[in-house]
């Protein structure tokens, strides 16, 4: 009679290998299947890191260095993503500046307005002439002072926008944006009494500011120097005003010199050939007379020195960063240039200097800006 046990036996352990060889191959599977999964699931997270990186509008990377201002759609966007960046390593930028450097700006403004011996130099009405100053969006409550040579062409580009007259930044045609019959941009002298006491009673109202002498210098440079060919009238009928009133040398033919134009401004009686020259005066006149800091009490001055972290703070304050984002600033575009000062004005003598100074002595102390020594001892 035959056994049978081996070859039941060797049945037994075939199928038990095969069983285990199936086991593992379903093992293997399971395996390659999560790690399928799990590739996946990374990349899907990495799109949607980089796809919020590309988005965020306010990040102040090197590629943005040549880029406008740009509209940001609002709907669907998160609160991560009308943020600012705030982490200085990868940008490159200085956290934003606290609060309490603002506050700061605004109790100087209040101590130098109660000061008075300094109220000729720190009042002044609030006329037709600074409320022609003053630009308006309604929409978004926001007035701002223009201060010409201190970047506002880029501030009114922004308002531009808001308040509808253009869908954004890139379409605003350069030669529109100063035209204000064209811009949208309404003033706020064009309003009622009782409209224009509302508004500045209630909105947000801010103005940039920047070294007084480092300004004249920037007006004297643009209106003059490098004279746009549609103001033709700095050139051609200004500058021939101001020499004839206070070249020294009446048989030199040079065009307008920095000199002439520091003995104009610093004239005592120089406003008889400001009334010749309008509103062209806009570019050289103080701050105080634009803008009435003592009689309008406004809501944050932003400094052109610091205007990196300035502008988004302003943004942030008035409630529209998530719509506008700032352009990048290229480094060392704000920063007070001591070594262009004195050479502007080498050459000049002290006396000018000083009269000069004492006409926007004012600006000096209410903003906050040191008293330039070096020039005037």
């Amino acid at each position: 009679m035959k056994s049978t046990h081996p070859q039941g036996s060797s049945h037994t352990v075939a199928g038990r290998v095969l069983e285990c060889l199936a086991a593992d191959n379903m093992h293997q599977q399971w395996l390659l299947l999560a790690a399928c999964f799990w590739v996946i699931f990374m990349f899907m997270v990495a799109s949607k890191f980089i796809t919020l990186t590309f988005k965020d509008p306010d990040g102040y990377s090197a590629k943005q260095e040549f880029l406008f201002l740009t509209t940001v759609p609002e709907a669907g966007k998160s609160r991560e993503e009308k943020r600012f960046a705030e982490d200085p390593k990868p940008t490159g930028r200085m956290p934003p500046a606290a609060p309490l450097v603002y506050m700061e700006r605004l109790e100087l403004i209040r101590n130098v307005c109660r000061d008075e011996a300094l109220r000729n130099l720190s009042h002044t009405a609030v006329s037709k002439f600074v409320l022609d100053r003053i630009f308006v969006c309604d929409k978004h409550k926001i007035l701002f002072c223009q201060t010409p040579k201190v970047g506002n062409t880029q501030w009114k580009k922004v308002l531009i926008v808001l308040n509808g007259a253009f869908p954004s930044i890139e379409e605003i045609p350069e030669n529109v944006v100063h035209d204000h019959e064209k811009n949208g941009l309404p003033r706020l002298s064009s309003f009622s009494k009782v409209g224009i006491e509302k508004r500045l009673k209630t909105y947000f109202k801010f103005f940039i500011v920047r070294d007084p002498f480092e300004r004249l210098i920037s007006a004297f440079k643009d209106k003059f120097v490098h004279n746009p060919r549609f103001e033709p009238w700095y050139r051609h009928e200004i500058a021939p005003g101001i020499i004839r009133k206070y070249r020294k040398n009446r048989t030199e033919t040079r065009g307008i010199q920095f000199e002439d134009f520091v003995r104009y401004l610093g004239d005592p009686n120089h406003r008889w050939l400001d009334l010749q020259f309008g509103d062209h005066i806009i570019h050289w006149v103080t701050y105080v007379e634009l803008c009435a800091p003592c009689e309008i009490k406004y809501s944050v001055i932003g400094h052109h020195e610091t205007l990196e972290e300035d502008a988004p703070y302003i943004l942030r304050e008035a409630g529209i960063d998530h719509l506008v984002s700032y352009p990048t600033i290229p480094p060392g575009i704000t920063v007070y240039n001591r070594t262009k000062v004195e050479r502007y004005f080498l050459g000049i003598s002290k006396r000018d200097i000083r009269r000069l100074y004492a006409r926007f002595e004012g600006d000096f102390k209410l903003f906050g800006y040191q008293k330039p020594d070096f020039l005037l001892n």
